[in-house]
Protein backbone atom coordinates (compact mmCIF):
# COMPACT_ATOMS: atom_id res chain seq x y z
CA UNK A 1 0.00 0.00 0.00
CA UNK A 2 1.22 3.47 -0.82
CA UNK A 3 0.08 6.45 1.21
CA UNK A 4 -0.55 9.86 -0.32
CA UNK A 5 0.40 13.13 1.28
CA UNK A 6 -2.77 14.99 2.22
CA UNK A 7 -4.73 11.80 2.97
CA UNK A 8 -5.61 10.27 6.32
CA UNK A 9 -3.17 7.58 7.46
CA UNK A 10 -4.43 4.08 8.36
CA UNK A 11 -5.49 3.47 11.95
CA UNK A 12 -3.50 1.01 14.02
CA UNK A 13 -3.69 -0.79 17.36
CA UNK A 14 -0.31 -1.59 18.88
CA UNK A 15 1.24 -1.80 22.32
CA UNK A 16 4.15 0.29 23.52
CA UNK A 17 7.19 -0.65 25.61
CA UNK A 18 5.00 -0.56 28.75
CA UNK A 19 2.28 -2.81 27.33
CA UNK A 20 -0.10 0.15 26.92
CA UNK A 21 -2.42 0.12 23.90
CA UNK A 22 -1.82 2.93 21.41
CA UNK A 23 -3.91 3.74 18.34
CA UNK A 24 -4.21 6.59 15.88
CA UNK A 25 -7.02 8.29 17.80
CA UNK A 26 -4.88 8.35 20.95
CA UNK A 27 -2.37 10.49 19.01
CA UNK A 28 -4.89 13.06 17.84
CA UNK A 29 -4.58 16.61 18.92
CA UNK A 30 -0.83 16.75 18.23
CA UNK A 31 1.34 16.23 15.18
CA UNK A 32 3.36 13.01 15.27
CA UNK A 33 6.40 11.43 13.71
CA UNK A 34 5.97 7.72 12.99
CA UNK A 35 9.33 6.26 12.10
CA UNK A 36 9.71 2.62 11.09
CA UNK A 37 12.99 0.84 11.70
CA UNK A 38 14.12 -2.79 11.33
CA UNK A 39 15.41 -3.83 14.77
CA UNK A 40 16.35 -2.57 18.22
CA UNK A 41 20.07 -2.32 19.00
CA UNK A 42 21.30 -2.62 15.42
CA UNK A 43 23.80 0.01 14.23
CA UNK A 44 21.63 2.05 11.85
CA UNK A 45 18.57 1.84 14.07
CA UNK A 46 20.56 3.01 17.08
CA UNK A 47 21.97 5.98 15.12
CA UNK A 48 18.48 6.99 14.00
CA UNK A 49 16.94 6.63 17.48
CA UNK A 50 19.76 8.58 19.12
CA UNK A 51 19.48 11.39 16.59
CA UNK A 52 15.75 11.70 17.34
CA UNK A 53 16.67 11.61 21.05
CA UNK A 54 19.25 14.36 20.67
CA UNK A 55 16.76 16.82 19.16
CA UNK A 56 13.68 15.55 21.00
CA UNK A 57 13.39 18.86 22.87
CA UNK A 58 12.97 20.69 19.57
CA UNK A 59 10.12 18.35 18.57
CA UNK A 60 8.54 18.90 22.01
CA UNK A 61 8.67 22.69 21.54
CA UNK A 62 6.73 22.14 18.30
CA UNK A 63 4.20 20.03 20.30
CA UNK A 64 5.03 16.94 18.24
CA UNK A 65 5.31 13.39 19.55
CA UNK A 66 7.74 10.80 18.18
CA UNK A 67 6.93 7.10 17.85
CA UNK A 68 9.36 4.44 16.67
CA UNK A 69 7.81 1.25 15.24
CA UNK A 70 9.46 -2.14 14.71
CA UNK A 71 8.51 -5.81 15.06
CA UNK A 72 10.42 -6.07 18.36
CA UNK A 73 8.56 -6.92 21.57
CA UNK A 74 7.95 -4.66 24.58
CA UNK A 75 10.91 -6.07 26.55
CA UNK A 76 13.30 -5.41 23.67
CA UNK A 77 11.92 -1.89 23.26
CA UNK A 78 12.29 -1.14 26.98
CA UNK A 79 15.92 -2.30 26.95
CA UNK A 80 16.60 -0.18 23.85
CA UNK A 81 15.04 2.84 25.59
CA UNK A 82 17.02 2.21 28.78
CA UNK A 83 20.34 1.62 26.98
CA UNK A 84 20.12 4.84 24.99
CA UNK A 85 17.97 7.11 27.22
CA UNK A 86 15.29 7.42 24.56
CA UNK A 87 12.59 9.90 25.69
CA UNK A 88 9.91 8.77 23.22
CA UNK A 89 7.55 5.84 22.78
CA UNK A 90 8.40 2.68 20.84
CA UNK A 91 5.55 0.62 19.41
CA UNK A 92 5.53 -3.16 18.89
CA UNK A 93 4.27 -4.55 15.57
CA UNK A 94 5.16 -8.26 15.79
CA UNK A 95 2.55 -9.24 13.17
CA UNK A 96 3.83 -6.47 10.86
CA UNK A 97 0.25 -5.30 10.20
CA UNK A 98 0.98 -1.58 10.58
CA UNK A 99 4.29 -2.06 8.78
CA UNK A 100 2.41 -3.52 5.81
CA UNK A 101 -0.48 -1.01 6.02
CA UNK A 102 2.03 1.83 5.74
CA UNK A 103 3.83 0.17 2.81
CA UNK A 104 7.21 -0.18 4.49
CA UNK A 105 7.65 -3.95 4.13
CA UNK A 106 9.48 -4.91 0.99
CA UNK A 107 12.51 -6.33 -0.75
CA UNK A 108 15.87 -5.12 0.49
CA UNK A 109 19.29 -5.62 -1.01
CA UNK A 110 22.19 -5.85 1.44
CA UNK A 111 25.65 -6.70 0.18
CA UNK A 112 24.11 -8.25 -2.93
CA UNK A 113 21.74 -10.48 -0.94
CA UNK A 114 18.02 -9.88 -1.42
CA UNK A 115 15.59 -10.38 1.43
CA UNK A 116 12.26 -9.09 2.70
CA UNK A 117 12.27 -6.62 5.56
CA UNK A 118 11.39 -3.19 6.83
CA UNK A 119 12.31 -0.35 4.53
CA UNK A 120 13.41 2.43 6.91
CA UNK A 121 10.69 5.06 6.49
CA UNK A 122 9.16 8.00 8.33
CA UNK A 123 5.73 9.60 8.24
CA UNK A 124 4.94 13.08 9.55
CA UNK A 125 1.25 13.39 10.38
CA UNK A 126 -0.75 16.38 11.53
CA UNK A 127 -2.98 16.60 14.60
CA UNK A 128 -5.89 15.08 12.64
CA UNK A 129 -3.97 12.05 11.33
CA UNK A 130 -3.40 13.48 7.85
CA UNK A 131 -0.08 12.67 6.19
CA UNK A 132 1.99 15.83 5.75
CA UNK A 133 5.20 14.24 4.45
CA UNK A 134 6.78 10.83 4.04
CA UNK A 135 10.32 9.61 3.57
CA UNK A 136 11.01 6.10 2.23
CA UNK A 137 14.23 4.11 2.30
CA UNK A 138 16.04 6.75 4.34
CA UNK A 139 19.62 6.83 5.56
CA UNK A 140 19.66 6.86 9.36
CA UNK A 141 22.35 9.51 9.78
CA UNK A 142 20.98 13.04 9.50
CA UNK A 143 17.39 11.95 8.97
CA UNK A 144 15.91 13.27 12.24
CA UNK A 145 17.07 16.79 11.37
CA UNK A 146 15.29 16.61 7.98
CA UNK A 147 12.07 15.54 9.71
CA UNK A 148 12.36 18.43 12.19
CA UNK A 149 12.87 20.92 9.36
CA UNK A 150 9.78 19.60 7.55
CA UNK A 151 7.74 19.94 10.75
CA UNK A 152 8.94 23.53 11.22
CA UNK A 153 7.91 24.33 7.64
CA UNK A 154 4.48 22.66 7.83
Amino acid sequence: MSLSEGSKVPDFNLIDQNGEKINLSSLSGKPAVLYFYPKDETPGCTVEACEFRDIYGEFSKLDCNIYGISPDDANSHQKFIDNHSLPFTLLCDPDKKMIQDYGVWGEKNMYGKKSMGIIRSTFLIDKDGVLLKQWKNVKAKGHAEKVKEALQNS
